[in-house]
């Protein structure tokens, strides 16, 4: 079967590898000039274990399978990581209690090795912590992202999968037996294939709106969450990754470790309309105030702007998270199509998990 896969970020490219290994002939198109260029550029880059998600749900069943498959990945593959742990901390009664709820999902989701520990023993393990209880994590991690996704397209291309850049997708026209794919860019031209798999991100609803016949009303609308990063000016102060409880629209802006060494602190969240990734040095001030709940010896001054990225969400402000969305044939009755909507945090970890379940998605039509 020939799959044509929209969107060579992470989760497309895990995808497309996946297809490829199960014997599919595979083509990524590509909008931009090189893979990773969107969200996939603009994350933390951490491994996640998977205790936040509610019991049922997609984030549920993949990111804990995907947190394994991902570091068996990584081990196979020479990728750059590290299983630094983290700390989910609680600075009050109240986040004590949040904490307790978090520990009882992620035992409920099947994450490996939590404990709840005191304010003195998560002293004992980063002394510069401020709290009074602790949510120990031990198989978060971090990941050098781009170089997982060059062994994604490794692999892909060692089974004959190719990545066509600067190629992005315009319509998408049912046919008898497969999709008519027209696409724009350098060489505008059509292609014939078999099936098609949406991972386009930010642009995942633009193109589902543009397939010939699917129902509108399964599309759901995106809400753009903004996530800035700020810079540590100074030696790192931990050595695990450190998250308060988590806040309206994300996990609240916590410690980021990355593999050369050096500490940031985000994303937070910044609700907005369009794109834009300017990280604005007038919002270090709120950052100041809620590192120091847990980190009461920040600098003055110490905090840098660094960047910012932006989550695909389905919900926002004030609502309900809503769970990632794999739209297949069972849903929208259209065959050899999978839409992804709302493919951000955990994706990047869920990955490898949810190529196996979107290539299984197409298996009625192989």
């Amino acid at each position: 079967m020939q799959v044509l896969v929209i969107g060579a970020g992470v989760v497309g490219l895990a995808i497309a590898r996946e297809a490829a290994l199960k014997g599919h002939d595979v083509i990524v198109a590509e909008a931009a000039d090189a893979i990773g260029t969107g969200i996939s550029s603009r994350n933390s880059e951490v491994i996640h274990a998977g205790m936040y998600y509610p019991s049922g749900s997609l984030r549920a069943k993949h990111c804990p399978r995907g947190n394994r498959m991902l570091y068996d990945f990584c081990a196979e593959h020479g990728v750059p990581h590290r299983r630094c742990g983290k700390l989910i901390v609680a600075t009050n009664e109240a986040e004590r209690s949040r904490l307790e709820a978090i520990h009882k999902q992620g035992i409920a989701n099947g994450v490996e090795e939590l404990e709840l520990i005191g304010g003195n023993a998560a002293r004992d393990l980063e002394p510069e912590l401020t709290c009074i209880a602790a949510l120990v994590s031990p198989t978060t991690g971090i990941i050098d992202g781009h170089a997982y996704m060059l062994a994604l397209q490794g692999d892909l291309e060692a089974h004959g999968g190719v990545i066509a850049f600067e190629t992005p997708v315009e319509t998408l026209t049912p046919m008898l037996n497969g999709w008519r794919v027209h696409f724009g860019g350098r060489e505008p031209g059509t292609l014939d294939v078999d099936a098609v798999i949406n991972s386009a991100g930010l642009s995942a609803q633009a193109v589902a709106r543009n397939i010939e016949g699917y129902p509108l009303a399964q599309i759901p609308k995106q809400v753009l969450a903004k996530g800035n990063y700020f810079g540590f000016a100074g030696r790192p102060a931990f050595k695990r990754l450190i998250y308060p409880t988590p806040v309206d629209g994300g996990l609240g802006v916590h410690v980021t470790l990355d593999l050369a060494g050096r500490m940031r602190f985000g994303p937070d969240v910044e609700w907005i309309d369009k794109e834009n990734y300017e990280v604005d040095p007038a919002r270090a001030a709120s950052f100041y105030a809620r590192i120091r709940t847990y980190w009461s010896g920040l600098p003055d001054g110490s905090l840098v702007p660094d960047y910012a990225g932006i989550r695909p969400k389905l919900t926002g402000a004030g609502e309900p998270a809503a769970d990632f969305m794999i739209a297949g044939p069972a849903e929208h009755r259209m065959p050899g199509l999978v839409n992804l909507f709302g493919i951000e945090s955990p994706g990047l970890t869920s990955s490898l998990s949810l190529a196996e379940d979107v290539v299984k998605a197409l298996a009625g039509k192989a």
